[in-house]
């Protein structure tokens, strides 16, 4: 490398005295830098960026930046995962997946797994309030935690109303329904085939606003339905934030012959309580009728991304309901 150096330079100090070149030395020193971290850079792209993530943060209802990055850990964590991950040195060229459906709304997953059963006929009086909580998944309550089951089952089926309409009265954002057993049975078995649907919610004057619904069923004893306003889950998907929840228990089902159902609007989203019993009202009418009709054959096209799925019909059948 020495002699690389003294040669290209040979040409442009070719009146120089022997003795400089030989004298010259060259004290340049190279580092690597490729694992230089910073450990400040989050910081400084917050604090740039602060004054936008404080207004995302206030359009979520949230405090603050913190509580944002709480909401989207998961999020961040998994960019976080795939920028770390080795890029495929493979020269093949990936091929174009299916073209979407034509359908404007987002395909549903497929339907939920329906449970065994023998546990389904094992949720009554042989449970106890203790083991429901310890079963119960994160974010749903048991139905132990708004009454006293035990004692509750050996009341007849009118206080048993009177109690639990009397239990939620207290909360002006509350929901809550008294629902036949065997009409549960018929919306359960929909909802099975149909997790996914949309709902118009008609506005004065305004046309209608539609919303989209999803049903899960976390334990063998409930079943949840979310409402969320389509725009935002077709913008945010699984990280959109439902309006109204609305959670049905079936623990006094075989006993008494009702489904206790309860839930909650959440305040500031654009929608009442008036209007979220509306939502409730027509999921009703369209997972609990019986027979052929237009509103099954609706449901049938939603889920099998049918473009024959014409939103005119729905609000059509929708204002039937009114």
């Amino acid at each position: 490398m020495a002699a690389f150096r003294l040669l290209s330079l040979r040409p442009s100090f070719g009146s120089v005295a022997p003795c400089f070149r030989a004298t010259q030395r060259r004290h340049a020193r190279v580092h690597s830098v490729r694992f230089l971290v910073t450990h400040d850079e989050p910081n400084r792209v917050i604090e740039k960026y602060r004054e936008k993530l404080d207004r995302k943060a206030k359009e979520h209802g949230l405090r603050d930046v913190d509580e944002l990055k709480a909401v989207y850990q998961d999020k961040i964590q998994t960019q976080r995962k795939k920028a770390l991950a080795p890029e495929s040195t493979s020269t093949s060229i990936s091929t174009p997946t299916s073209s979407p459906s034509s359908s404007p709304f987002p395909s549903p997953p497929p339907p939920p797994q329906p449970q065994p059963q023998s546990q389904q006929t094992t949720h009554n009086t042989s449970q106890s309030p203790n083991s429901t909580k310890s079963s119960s998944p994160p974010g749903i309550k048991p139905l132990s935690s708004f009454i006293d089951v035990p004692k509750t089952l050996a009341l007849p089926q009118k206080e048993i109303e009177y109690i639990w309409r009397l239990r939620h009265a207290s909360n002006p954002q509350s929901l809550c329904a008294i629902v036949p057993h065997r009409l549960y049975t018929r919306i359960s078995a929909t909802a099975q085939r149909h997790p996914q649907f949309i709902l118009p919610l008609p506005r004065d004057g305004k046309g209608a606003e539609i919303h989209f619904l999803q049903w899960t069923f976390p334990t063998p004893t409930t079943s949840t339905v979310l409402f969320t306003h389509l725009a935002e889950f077709k913008l945010r998907g699984e990280y959109a934030q439902p309006h109204t929840t609305v959670t049905h228990h079936l623990d006094l089902a075989d006993a008494k012959g009702v489904v206790l159902a309860q839930g909650s609007v959440v305040e500031g989203r654009g929608i009442s309580v008036e209007e979220g019993k509306w939502l409730l009202m027509c999921l009703q009418k369209f997972y609990g009728g019986e027979g052929e009709g237009e509103r099954k054959k609706l449901l049938e096209q939603f889920s099998q991304g049918d473009g024959g799925f014409r939103l005119e019909q729905l609000l059509e059948e929708a204002e039937k309901i009114v």
